[in-house]
């Protein structure tokens, strides 16, 4: 996928001649891809009735699995959107892979109960029943089990980090859609700086960590610094096994991180400054005119980390 580019001055400038058009054409060109996506799944649904989506933390695995679903949905198929999540290893499992610090490395898929996830994937797709783990994050334990089968003619879309780490789905090409979803476009100052990509997933992880998992602007930081290290550990190695890929940046999307998080930014502006590429990140986020949130539409992907989604997360 070739790399993208946009500047500041063509955001504001495409919002303040006509909002809701710019808003619709940076929905459309996501949703376009989409449908391209939506296409392939379902040419190859019989041989490949299982989709694997990966994408690193903040890419919008989510949304881009129940969208699809929903486009799939139309064609006349029903789909199962399933999480790994559900198969971490519970905290009574014994000791778990550390990083160079010595720290519980969150990242690993050493996390997963690989050989659980390896066996149900096979199963799922020659049609027969498993037992999905319900995972409880705050207990670490699984609370449930729950019946998963697939019928003929139906398509299961499993999406997480790990997704595509053979080490993990075993040998599953025969059988699966690999898919891997991330922001690739950049967007540049009307200095010509470039902010990369992986700061507008920490502008949306900035917003939905601390609305909906009440972490402070501190803490996101120190986070996002191990999860970027896991990335390139574990899954930028494998994008590669994708064919197909879906670049999920919405061309008006950071104006409107820049209103929610203008107060954050007052406040904290040696704290962004400090971390890679910060300088940048604050520039971009200043440089746009902030858009109220009200705008954004229901189904959008920015609705994953601002809340007030249509979509059932």
């Amino acid at each position: 996928m070739e790399l993208n580019y946009i500047n500041t001055t063509n955001i504001n400038s495409g919002l303040e001649n006509d909002a809701e058009g710019f808003i619709r054409s940076s929905e459309n060109i996501y949703q376009d891809q989409l449908c391209i996506a939506a296409e392939k799944i379902y040419m190859n649904r019989e041989e490949r009735p299982l989709v694997l989506l990966s994408g690193p933390s903040g890419s919008g695995k989510t949304t881009t699995a129940l969208r699809l679903a929903a486009l799939l949905g139309n064609k006349g198929l029903q789909v199962h959107t399933l999480s790994m999540d559900n198969y971490f290893l519970p905290a009574s499992a014994g000791d778990f892979p550390v990083d160079e610090n010595g720290k519980t490395d969150l990242e690993s898929p050493y996390r997963l109960d690989i050989p659980m996830f390896s066996e149900h994937l096979e199963k799922l797709s020659k049609g027969e029943p498993v037992e999905m783990p319900i995972f409880d994050f705050t207990t670490q334990s699984r609370s449930d089990f729950i019946p998963v089968a697939r019928k003929s003619n139906e398509i299961i879309i499993i999406e997480g980090i790990h997704a595509l780490n053979p080490e993990v789905t075993g040998d599953s090409d025969d059988f699966t859609t690999c898919m891997y979803v991330s922001v690739r476009t950049r967007i540049r100052t009307k200095y010509g700086l470039t902010l990369h990509p992986r700061k507008i997933r920490l502008m949306r992880r900035l917003n939905r960590d601390r609305l909906f998992r009440c972490r402070s602007l501190e803490d996101i930081f120190d986070m996002f610094e191990s999860v970027t290290k896991g990335e390139e550990k574990y899954i930028m190695p494998y994008k590669k096994r994708a064919t197909i890929e879906i670049d999920s940046f919405i061309p008006y999307e950071a104006t409107v991180y820049a209103k929610m998080l203008r107060n954050d930014i007052e406040n904290n502006r040696e704290a962004f400054a400090a971390i890679e590429d910060g300088d940048v990140m604050l520039k971009v986020l200043t440089e746009l005119k902030p858009l109220s949130e009200e705008l954004v539409p229901s189904d959008s992907l920015v609705r994953e980390f601002i809340g007030g989604s249509s979509l059932n997360y």
